[in-house]
């Protein structure tokens, strides 16, 4: 794999880490700036807002800028909104930082996914957006947990400054390893937003919406259930999300491969595998042993599915899949936001702590079903085509999707 790919696999490193640190942070934010631990949780969906308004806005401004300057500049900009959360001196305009610091979120992956794809060979296309996702899930292991404690023993305001730190250094490995694409065929406004309205591209989004809604309502009760109902003590749950982080790092290196030989079977795959995991976890949650082997499996089936999302929607962009990957982020927000709220709206009607699992469940078999549906459409779609690594059209013989 190229080194390029490092680079955009340490800029993923960052965003993780921002994206995730501050579910672990919110007692100590709270506590500094004179607010209670449930308005501080609105700092977590300040992010999520940023990223659903950059990642269509960013894109759109930056169509015609060469895709190497666009990663720099959205690095530069995660950096100052990071750099400003650590030095903000009211709630308010923490607030501020954190959809700062959200805004390239989005828009970074969906011009990420596209330069990984075109720094490969076609049949390693997933492979390389995997790579960079992996990213991602090494923040989960090891960024998330290792800033948390940072931010309890030194203040929260040294994590952010950290993770400013992260993005410079990302900003001058995507400077110096990302090679410049002169030959890229770029595309207009108009195109985009047309490769957008593409059936199988709004339902690769919703697809996204509610398949990964699934993994969040019960990712964001996890230590709960783990505290409440599996008996860990509170000291536990960092080891208990490292183990998610850690099946979440298989799931993607698992992911690449199976993607790149068969897009759709591997979507299907991931979902149902989901939704079962999902419904055994309402009883293996009860035993400690039975609860920790859950967790990783859940990981791993969980973010399997990320690669063949983006790519899917991607592929069904055509020539112009930029703005469609990037859309495909935001897809995720909504769904780490909505999966949150139907397992919270589950657990606050007395349904119990491991009742998001079984909400989970449903919300996966959904996204199986609209994958399924877009799949059997698809088949009617008469001389369909694929985007490649160079912006030629691959003949259909040769579609992963």
């Amino acid at each position: 794999m190229p080194l390029a790919l490092l680079a955009l696999a340490i800029s993923a490193f960052g965003i993780g880490t921002t994206e995730f640190v501050m579910m672990g942070l919110l007692p100590n934010v709270a506590d500094d700036l004179g607010t209670s631990v449930p308005t501080a949780g609105y700092l977590v969906s300040a992010y999520a807002l940023g990223v659903v308004i950059g990642a269509p806005l960013l894109t759109t401004l930056g169509s015609r800028v060469p895709r190497k300057r666009m990663m720099v500049l959205l690095m530069g900009l995660f950096t100052l909104g990071n750099l400003a959360s650590a030095l903000a001196p009211s709630f308010g305009l923490l607030t501020a930082g954190r959809v700062l610091a959200g805004l390239p979120h989005g828009a970074f992956f969906g011009v990420g996914s596209v330069v990984a794809a075109r720094l490969v060979s076609r049949g390693r296309q997933a492979r390389a957006v995997a790579t960079m996702f992996l990213g991602l899930t090494v923040a989960n292991i090891v960024g998330v947990p290792a800033a948390t404690l940072l931010g309890q023993h030194l203040g929260w305001r040294a994590t952010f400054l950290v993770v400013a730190g992260i993005g410079l250094v990302a900003m001058a490995a995507l400077a110096l390893l990302v090679p410049d694409l002169p030959d890229e065929r770029r595309h207009g406004l108009a195109q985009e937003v047309r490769a957008l309205g593409d059936r199988q591209v709004l339902l690769g989004l919703l697809t996204t919406v509610f398949g990964f809604a699934g993994v969040f309502a019960v990712y964001s009760y996890l230590a709960s259930m783990m505290t409440e109902v599996t008996g860990f003590s509170q000291t536990s749950v960092t080891v208990v999300l490292a183990l998610f982080g850690t099946g979440m790092t298989i799931g993607a290196f698992a992911a690449g491969p199976l993607t790149d030989r068969a897009l759709r079977p591997t979507l299907y795959g991931s979902l149902a595998a989901l939704a079962a995991v999902l419904v055994l976890f309402d009883f293996t949650v009860h035993v400690k042993w039975a609860a920790l082997v859950s967790v990783v499996v859940l990981g791993a089936v969980g973010f399997m599915t990320t690669t063949p999302l983006q790519m899917l929607v991607m592929n069904k962009a055509r020539h112009a899949p930029t703005l469609a990957a990037a859309s495909n982020q935001s897809a995720f927000n909504l769904a780490n936001a909505g999966g949150a709220w139907l397992g919270g709206a589950a657990i606050a009607a007395g349904w119990g702590w491991t009742s998001p699992t079984l909400v989970g469940a449903a919300l996966a078999a959904v996204g199986l079903a609209t994958a399924v549906t877009a799949g059997l459409l698809d088949r009617d779609r008469p001389g369909g085509s694929r985007v490649v690594a160079s912006g030629a059209r691959a003949p259909e013989s040769e579609r992963v999707g």
